[in-house]
């Protein structure tokens, strides 16, 4: 049976009526959301308005994943290099506490994982083990770690179009191809009964096509039978490749 995972990444107290908005059309949908947070950004002043809604979603069925701590530069970041992609297994075990604790600190606890970029060291993934987190989703898949199992299944969104706002008559055509290709993929992978997994970030919603696209790749799934899960989807039974 196909299976749906919706995920959104990168919001903050800015972007955060736009995220509300998106959920409340996955609400009417039956879909939950994946939430993405990272921790780094609350500073301990006061619980910013998006730790209070994040707080607020829990009993609609979503998930808190942990998507790394603090993605600032620094000495686990060199130039475009992801927070947690070459970390060894002691210094990702030290990010790893101080997010839990940051979380905890607000009243959040997850025991899920999605690295920055989509990309995990071998060393985080040992520390990821080491502290009882259960699973991790990397670019390709999604990874029990209190036991076997994984799941083959490749991230659908909008990063490769770039962050700038098309101007020109074949960036718009870019734009408008990759939205129809989000759906045509969502669409191919739900009828082969595997997991769609697609991802909106916050910067994506500024767009009203990509919004547009989103819902119509979601609707798609749901047409072809998917059942909308989040990332605690069981991965002990192997599915078919996406």
């Amino acid at each position: 049976m196909a299976r749906l995972i919706v995920s959104l990444s990168g919001l903050t107290d800015d972007s955060l009526p736009r995220g509300a908005a998106f959920a409340a059309a996955l609400d009417a949908r039956g879909v939950p959301l994946s939430q993405l947070y990272r921790p780094g950004a609350w500073t301990g002043q006061a619980d910013p308005p998006l730790v209070d809604w994040l707080r607020g979603r829990r009993g609609r069925g979503d998930a808190i994943v942990l998507h790394g701590f603090d993605h600032s530069a620094g000495p686990a970041r060199v130039g475009r290099r992801a927070e947690f992609a070459a970390l060894p297994r002691h210094e990702a075990g030290l990010r790893l506490r101080a997010a839990r604790r940051t979380l905890g600190a607000v009243g959040l606890r997850t025991d899920l994982f999605v690295p920055p970029r989509w990309i995990a060291s071998t060393g985080t993934v040992d520390a990821l083990r080491e502290q009882g987190f259960t699973m991790y989703a990397d670019e390709n898949g999604v990874h029990r770690l209190d036991g076997p199992g994984s799941v083959r299944a490749r991230v659908l969104g909008f990063r490769a179009s770039g962050d700038r706002r098309p101007v020109a008559d074949d960036a718009r055509a870019a734009e408008a191809w990759r939205c129809r290709l989000l759906v045509a993929e969502t669409v191919r992978v739900a009828r082969r009964d595997g997991v769609v997994r697609i991802n909106v970030r916050a910067k994506d919603l500024r767009r009203s096509a990509r919004v547009d696209a989103a819902l119509a790749a979601i609707d798609a799934a749901l047409a072809a039978g998917a059942t909308p899960v989040t990332y605690r989807l069981p991965t002990t039974t192997p599915a078919r490749a996406a």
